[in-house]
This record gives structure tokens, sequence and C-alpha cells, in this order.
């Protein structure tokens, strides 16, 4: 089983310089006693468009916004270049499981038993206008460390946490419940999971409880001989 590819967060600080009342004055120019501010002025504030183009009638949830388990977020990004995704995300539910209760039969490297196994249970809808049929989920877990950590992905079937990425085809309007699994590195904790799509986007996050898995439902039982 691979390794979860793992990416340091460069926490960056936007710092936005504003410059009210500022006039240039030259000559015989006299300088006004108070500075008209565009509401003054009739102008109606800028909408700041969408970080990426969506159809008609979809609003993109913020970025930077914190949400707790259970709740949406609409969000876009690129699967490849040319091509701009779409989904509803609902966070449903945070799992911790051991390697001793969900992964008895793989074979596991040193490195990846050092480490504490997640699942994240989600329900995601293609609000968008592309088939994002096949591809990963595009959600991280974060760590204790401000590290991203991506879902390890299944040659096979992995039963206890299942899908992990979209079915085959995953056309505009489908909703889907999927599992992740992650790997955190060095007996990590998961504090949050994040849509992060570039380095640039403030991500949009989910924190809550970390429960321990769901048993397993008995499969039913066919009806009983008359």
């Amino acid at each position: 089983m691979p390794r979860p590819a793992r990416h340091r967060l460069a926490l960056a600080t936007a710092l936005t310089c504003g410059l009210a009342g500022l006039a240039a004055c030259s000559g015989d120019d006299e300088p006004t006693d108070e500075p008209t501010s565009s509401s003054d002025a009739g102008e109606s504030p800028s909408v700041e468009p969408p970080y990426l183009p969506v159809p008609a009638g979809v609003e993109l949830s913020e970025q930077g916004s914190e949400l707790a388990v259970g709740e949406s977020a609409v969000v876009a990004y690129q699967p490849r270049q040319e091509a701009v995704g779409v989904l509803e995300v609902t966070v449903d539910r945070l799992e911790r499981t051991t390697f001793k209760k969900s992964f008895a039969g793989w074979q596991l490297s040193a490195d990846n038993r050092k480490a504490n196994p997640y699942f994240v249970r989600a329900t995601v809808t293609n609000r968008g206008e592309t088939d994002l049929g096949g591809r990963p989920v595009p959600l991280y877990i974060v760590d204790g460390t401000d590290t991203l950590i991506e879902a390890t992905r299944f040659k096979s079937t992995f039963a206890p946490c299942t899908p992990g990425e979209f079915p085959k085809k995953f056309p505009p309007g489908r909703t889907k419940k999927v599992c992740l699994v992650y790997l955190s590195p060095d007996k990590g904790d998961l504090v949050a999971v994040s849509f992060r799509p570039t380095q640039e986007f403030d991500p949009i996050t989910w924190s809550g409880e970390v429960l321990e898995p769901e048993p397993k439902k008995p499969k039913g039982k066919g009806r009983p001989n008359r």
C-alpha cells in the first residue's frame, strides 16, 4: 500500500493596505475638508467574482470558511487544466480506527504502522457541468502540525471504508456517499478536513468529534420458508 503524500502548509499572511482620503495637491488646488466616500457618491459596492467560473445560480462558499461536521460547502476546483469541477460537500463523520481492527490481512510497511489511520465519510453532489467520474475526492486532512495529508488510494476494494473516489460516471446532478482513508504519520492527529485545491487558496475546513467506526450492520436474512 503506498505511503500517503504529505504537503507542508505554507502559512501565508495576506496584508491589505488601504489608503483613505489621499489626495494629490498641486498649484493652487485646495484640499477638501472631508473625503467623499463611495457610498456618498452613490456607487454600489463591488461584488468579488467567484475564484473559478461556475454555472449560473451556483454560489460558492467563502474561502476560509470554518465548518462543523454535518455542514455543507459548495466548492470549485480544476481536476484537469481545461475543466472545472463544482461540488457540494458535506463532511458527515470523522472516525479513528486501528490497523488491527480495520486492516487485517493487509501487508503494511514499517512507516505505515507508525501512522494513525482515520476514515472520513462525506456526501458529495456534482453541482457543475463536468463529469468527474473516476477522479479522487479533493479532500485532505490536517494533522496537529498543520500538515496536509492526502487520502490513501487502494488498487482493490477496501471493505471497511469505500468508495474513496467517484464512480466511473459521476455526471452533473449526481450525489454519492464516499469514505476516505487517511494515514496520519508519526501517530498524528486528525484536526480538520480541508478543501484546498491550490497553495494560494484560503482553505475551507470541517472539524468535529472523532468517533469510533460504526459496527457493521448484519446482512439481512432471507424470508423464512413457509
